[in-house]
């Protein structure tokens, strides 16, 4: 990886070799050499390895298993297929926290959890082996169908946790929990036993949400994760009347629905109480009526409709109808005794609505929710002519053996041949499909397994309401709703591979027996079940004789649990609570969770089924605080791996962490990762970089507290202030789940580091001499600074380990494993660092962010003016808001020596003519008749006097016909324009001005500079080491004026500095062929510059 070293503008002339980017140096003791152009994909494997050997992992836990319980529920995540970034967005999450807490004390369990259930990794396995239909699996075997589940989640177990431990996620691998061990199951079945004798699950027939491909009742929160745009037919259909007035007068109802199929089974016409309908002709009716609601008119019939008449609802409702269709129910020929008038009337219900179609509607009992319950309501009988496969039976005529969806065309032609249909077209609408298989969605009755959610609605938003939502508007918004709108929970699946459902039933009575344990179970059946798979079909084989009937026998139902229940019973299922020994005690010191962190779309998944589960069994949410994670976009469908193989894991974990609210969009791309890495981690590397190969070169070792904080330069002690308010916040940010705002902390704090620290700091350790100088001043400033900046590092090796595991675990080995052998195997088996309150200094951190502002404003009147900051000026002159002035004193070296100037005044008074200028209106206002005169006063007066009185008195006086008068800042206007020789540059209160008035000493020296520079690119370019000592001959080639020559000998020393020359000489060099010749144009004139080593 190509690093730029950014260390590239001008120093203070004289004070050494500058850093030369791609110089490099052997470190000596004690710091490792490091890498000028780093791998970070391999340092994280060789972290990894050393992780793997000291046992990290294991220690980190160990080391705080007196610290108090932080509880973070990681897992179980579904390992059907391949990770993605989704999983890789949520692991990098659920590692920070748990990592920052464990720093800091608390013992936190981290286990792998594996949710290996569910319909999700059934539907990838028949996928894998071509399986498209239900009945195929029963055809080959359970046993063989579940026994591929089992394999594939193995095969995907190891896949996950590979990525798991590269991302440098901990948890705890060799002892996982998966919701498919005989632990797990077992605990799921007390739960479910817990709830049977609660009253709180029973069976029963009801509309449900149904994936006919899979062959399964799905829970409403599985139907809400599908929904999609899709565009279905908008058919308006005749149902002529064939009682009452409107018969007699050949009105037809209009009916519209978007799934004509559901016209074969409707049972009733069902209108709004409160709807204003109408009869209606023209238009697309024709001159055949039809009844409608009123608002609806417009819309359906378009150009041409009429209103006849208002119909009353009472006129409407228990009129009999003619169905589109006869194939079914009572008088069809499937059914010649049945009573034709039990069904097919008209009644009111309060669902209908008149924002789209006609305000009438038609209902079949089987295939929808409010159809089943107004059927019922009126005695009308369920009529169910479709499969569970979603094709129509052999009773509906030409339709039989479709499916459903697949005959609403035909079924339109139809319409259209017998003259009902009024209008057909294209609906977009959402509309729910299998979040598992893709298929769209029906609403079937089925007999389904229920927990009774409904029952504890009130406590579960109770709950809610207690829980820290992040984002907070999920409270009462998404979730929140959702709670409030909460139906019974169909717990139960008509599948295989998942936790069967602990219920035996009789088969001669209705006695219903739920099962606990397998040890129950044993008991219960008479033989011993030690070693039996609990899963199906083995479990299905166990029978039990039935003590309420004579010859009854138990067996067992043949649903399996709702995955989305396994994941909400992880809580305690994970220690096998309550069979396990210990399990209890690890539970209940860990219930509730400090945090659940989960994509926001599993408000209606994950976090709903924690809450529910955990309110019907205890009583409580299950968990304190929810953290919501946003859609990861981008990456081009990349496997996660290749991207952490191209970049590293520790830019993808920082773009995840960082990049806005956990909440928002997560683009992620190759792009942005390489932005992440050269913004902040290369900075933070080349700052690394720096440090090592200077203290190498110096052979500068640390010692605590030498010298002194209070004894340092203004820079060394600004940024360890700096440090400790970095410190503060990042800790206080991560404390409150803010990986965000922790990642802004860190990065300012590495750019203030690298940036502006360094940069300002580095001619301090170029002293070859360092600390070692007991007498010279500069020999403790390089001390000072060494000591400073690897307090910086070390300390933020600690800051960055939750969040860059890697990378400050490098640090942390090179920089502190290296000086103690005692130093922990690890920055994770550290402490987290805690701010250092000797180093605090509010005003300080206030001047050099003052200092920082002028400095950039010098830099851009420098850049206006032409004037690069290798050429030295004599001045700048400053202004500040009056509450700055008192921190200027602390740090105008800096000022000076970043932009290069002899000194820095304050005030601009040399570098702005002020003139003033009457505000007339204001002086008409108040001087009326003398205005002209005031005028001419003002503008004969003297404008800096002036300008100095306002800002003192807040008045200033002239004499107009020689009587004084008193004007304010109101009643003139300061224009301010820079003096011939300056150039300004200004930002509100805050303004520099740079002299460009340069001596022939400063020119002389800015030919130095310029010379040293052109020798050092000179050594970068032809490889020298940045260690190098050169010997280098000067001869001027073109002298006319004598510049050069009085630039040499007036700089030739600073020169030998900068260029860590051995010796200087004029007198042509050596003839060897090694030698490095090359001519340099300087100002008005050239050298020969010949540089050996």
């Amino acid at each position: 990886m190509e690093v730029d070293v950014p260390f590239e503008a001008d120093v203070p002339f004289g004070a050494g070799a500058p850093f030369e980017a791609g110089a490099p140096f052997q470190a000596g003791v004690p710091f490792q050499a490091v890498e000028r152009q780093p791998e970070f994909p391999a340092i994280e494997e060789r972290v990894l390895e050393r992780w793997r050997v000291r046992q990290v992992f294991r220690r980190a836990v160990e080391r705080t298993a007196d610290g108090p319980p932080f509880t973070s529920y990681d897992g179980p995540a579904t390992v059907g297929g391949n990770p993605g970034l989704r999983h890789v967005q949520a692991q990098v999450f659920k590692d920070i926290f748990p990592r920052h807490r464990m720093m800091k004390g608390a013992h936190v369990l981290r286990a792998a959890g594996h949710g290996c259930h569910g319909l999700g990794i059934e539907v990838e396995v028949e996928k894998r082996l071509g399986i498209d239909r239900k009945s195929q699996i029963e055809e080959s075997g359970i046993a063989e169908f579940n026994a591929q589940c089992r394999a594939a989640v193995t095969r995907s177990i190891a896949e996950f946790d590979r990525l798991t431990w590269r991302m440098g996620s901990w948890a705890d691998v060799e002892r996982p929990f998966s919701t498919m061990s005989t632990e797990y199951v077992e605990s799921v079945w007390w739960s479910l036993k817990t709830l049977f004798e609660k009253g709180l699950i029973h069976r029963e027939e009801r509309v449900a949400p149904y994936c006919p491909r899979c062959g399964t009742a799905l829970s409403d929160h599985e139907a809400a994760q599908g929904y999609a745009q899709t565009d279905d037919p908008s058919v308006y259909v005749r149902f002529p009347l064939l009682d009452g007035p409107l018969a007699d007068e050949g009105a037809d109802l209009l009916v519209w629905t978007t799934m004509p199929w559901t016209l074969v089974p409707a049972t009733l016409a069902v209108v709004g109480e409160h709807i204003r309908y109408v009869l209606a002709a023209g238009g697309r009716a024709g001159d055949r009526p039809v009844v409608m609601a009123a608002d609806r008119v417009g819309t359906v019939l378009g150009d041409g409709a009429r209103v006849m008449r208002d119909v009353p609802v009472a006129d409407i409702a228990g009129a009999r109808y003619k169905a589109p269709f006869d194939f079914v129910g009572p008088g069809s020929a499937d059914d010649p005794d049945g009573d034709p008038a039990s069904w097919r009337f008209v009644v009111t219900a309060d669902f209908v609505k008149v924002n789209e179609g006609t305000g009438v509607v038609h209902t079949g009992a089987a295939f929808g929710e409010d159809d089943m319950r107004v059927a019922r309501e009126h005695g009308v009988p369920v009529v169910r002519p479709v499969r569970p496969d979603g094709r129509f039976d052999d009773r509906v005529g030409p339709y039989a053996g479709m499916y459903v969806r697949d005959t609403d065309e035909r079924i339109i032609e139809d319409l259209r041949d017998a003259g009902l249909l009024l209008h057909a077209g294209v609906h977009r609408h959402t509309y729910p499909f299998c979040c598992w298989c893709a298929t769209p969605l029906l609403y079937y009755a089925t007999p389904s397994w229920y927990i009774a959610t409904t029952r504890v609605r009130d406590r579960m938003l109770d709950g809610n309401a207690g829980i820290d939502w992040r984002p907070p508007h999920v409270r009462d918004g998404r979730y929140g709703e959702w709670l409030a709108g909460n139906v019974d929970w169909a717990v139960s699946r008509e599948r295989y591979w998942g936790t069967p459902l602990p219920f035996w039933c009789c088969d001669a009575c209705d006695h219903v027996l739920a099962v606990g344990s397998l040890a129950e179970l044993a008991g219960l059946a008479g033989r011993d079940l030690s070693g039996l798979d609990p899963h199906r079909p083995h479990v299905d084989e166990v029978t039990i004789p039935c003590d309420r009937c004579p010859g009854g026998v138990l067996r067992r139902v043949p649903e399996v649990a709702d995955a989305w229940y396994d994941s909400g019973a992880m809580p305690f299922a994970q220690f096998g609570h309550p069979h396990t020994a210990g399990g209890e005690d690890l539970f209940t010191a860990r219930f509730p969770a400090d945090l659940v962190c989960e994509p926001i779309d599993q408000t209606r998944g994950r976090f709903y089924a924690l809450q529910a589960v955990g309110t019907s069994l205890f009583g409580h949410a299950g968990f304190r605080r929810a953290l919501c994670l946003g859609p990861v976009s981008g990456a081009d469908g990349r496997d996660p791996q290749e991207l952490i193989d191209e970049h590293g894991a520790d830019a993808l974990r920082w773009l995840l962490a960082t990049d806005g609210a956990p909440w928002q969009p997560r683009p992620v791309s190759a792009e942005r990762l390489r932005e992440i890495t050269r913004k902040t981690i290369l900075t933070l590397w080349n700052t690394y970089y720096f440090f090592v190969t200077y203290a190498g070169r110096a052979g500068w070792t640390p010692r605590p507290g030498v010298p002194p904080i209070a004894r340092r330069p203004v820079l060394d002690r600004w940024i360890l202030a700096r440090l400790a308010e970095a410190t503060e916040r990042t800790d206080a940010a991560l404390t409150d789940f803010d990986a965000a705002g922790a990642g802004r902390e860190l990065a300012a704090f590495v750019d203030d580091l690298s940036n502006w620290y360094v940069r300002c700091s580095r001619s301090r350790f170029w002293n070859e001499d360092g600390e070692d100088n007991e007498h010279g001043e500069d020999g403790e400033d390089a001390g000072a600074a060494f000591a400073t900046l690897y307090s910086c590092l070390t300390t933020l090796a600690r800051l960055i380990a939750p969040m860059m595991p890697f990378l400050a675990d490098e640090l942390h080995e090179n920089l502190v494993r290296s000086v103690s052998a005692s130093a922990p195997d690890s920055v994770h088996l550290t402490g987290y660092p805690v701010p250092d309150e000797s180093a605090r200094d509010p005003a300080l951190c206030e001047a050099m962010a003052v200092a920082r502002r002028l400095v950039t404003l010098g830099r851009d009147a420098r850049a206006k003016a032409g004037v690069p900051v290798r050429r030295p000026a004599r001045r700048v002159q400053v202004t500040v808001p009056a509450d700055a002035r008192r921190l200027l004193p602390a740090v105008r070296p800096v000022i000076a020596s970043e932009l290069n100037v002899r000194s820095v005044e304050l005030g601009i008074g040399a570098a702005m003519a002020r003139t003033l200028k009457p505000d007339f209106r204001a002086l008409g206002r108040d001087f009326g008749s003398r205005t002209k005169a005031v005028a001419a006063a003002i503008a004969g007066a003297d404008a800096e006097k002036a300008v100095a009185e306002l800002e003192a008195r807040g008045h200033f006086t002239v004499e107009p016909d020689g009587e004084a008068v008193a004007l304010s800042a109101g009643h003139v206007q300061i224009v301010e324009r820079p003096v011939r020789g300056w150039q300004v540059s200004a930002d509100g209160p805050y303004a520099v001005a740079l002299d460009l008035d340069i001596d022939r000493d400063l020119h002389l020296e800015g030919l130095a500079r310029e010379l040293v520079r052109l020798i050092n690119d000179l050594r970068k370019r032809e490889g020298f080491d940045l260690a190098d000592r050169i010997a280098v001959d000067i001869v001027p080639v073109d002298d006319a004026d004598g510049e050069i020559g009085a630039m040499l000998s007036a700089h030739g020393e600073a020169i030998a500095r900068d260029v860590l020359a051995r010796a200087v000489t004029h007198d042509g060099g050596t003839a060897a062929d090694s030698a490095i010749r090359r001519r340099f144009d300087i100002g008005r004139g050239a050298v020969l510059v010949t540089v050996l080593r």
